[in-house]
């Protein structure tokens, strides 16, 4: 497999995985923004030649959009591999790609978000385990935090308290979200219509800035879905998943 790392100077011409191709969709032009903007603090986003959903998505964990404490980390925000590129070794090849660009940047080790059972969008556990990850902080929400040290000068990453003990005052429903995930721009307005036209009391909000991102009330930042306080789920919805969550 040969693979491309994505560029401001090449990101317009080039497919970003994990949305459709056309530059004109919403999706893809708002992750392809988040991505640019963040390639000056240190994001590095590798991908297969080959179309299809297979990258990897890392950044410096002080640059981090999420509630952790990992200073001298790199965190991998998505390592994806999906479809008939399943089982070719190229989860591997990208983790391996990451892991030796962290040790040349001299960083004490990599960090990602997992839980003890596979969820949605999240890494595998297995498959960390496999690759030598450590679970090193846990949400009340189940949501894990592992990590791999290239040394043993005891820095272990940890989650910000309101990462640990996510939770709103808000009532109803209430969605934190930010552009890092392409389908955001196309479903969260979905979201917003299907609430109103049924009466349900609903809130997207938007952490549009690192800061906020990183002080968030959730372990997951790119897309946490709350219902009167409480975290329920990181994985995304369309109108009628959202509508079966609401009708129980």
């Amino acid at each position: 497999m040969e693979y491309i790392r994505v560029t401001k100077e090449n990101i317009e011409k080039e497919h970003i995985c994990c949305a459709i191709a056309n530059n004109n969709d919403i999706q893809v032009s708002s992750k392809k923004a988040w991505l640019l903007d963040r390639f000056d603090e240190g994001l590095v986003f590798l991908k297969s030649k080959e179309r299809g959903k297979c990258f990897i998505e890392y950044i410096p964990a002080e640059n981090a959009w999420v509630p952790i404490d990992a200073d001298g980390y790199m965190y991998i925000d998505c390592l994806w591999v999906s479809g008939s590129l399943k089982g070719h070794g190229y989860s591997t090849d990208l983790l391996n790609a990451c892991i030796k660009d962290s040790r040349k940047k001299n960083k004490s080790g990599i960090c990602i978000l997992s839980a003890a059972k596979k969820r949605p969008f999240l890494s595998d556990p297995k498959f960390l385990e496999y690759k030598g990850f450590k679970v090193c902080d846990e949400s009340d929400c189940h949501i894990q935090l592992w990590y791999l040290a290239f040394s043993d000068d005891g820095t272990i990453p940890r989650f910000k308290e309101c990462a640990k003990h996510p939770h709103t005052d808000e009532t109803g429903y209430v969605l934190y979200y930010t552009n890092q995930c392409p389908f955001n721009a196309k479903y969260v307005p979905v979201l917003e219509k299907t609430a109103k036209d049924n009466g349900i009391e609903f809130r997207a909000i938007k952490l549009d800035t690192k800061d906020r991102a990183q002080n968030a009330p959730t372990p997951v930042t790119n897309y946490a879905f709350f219902h009167n306080g409480e975290y329920v789920t990181n994985e995304q919805m369309n109108d009628k998943r959202f509508l079966k969550l609401v009708n129980g």
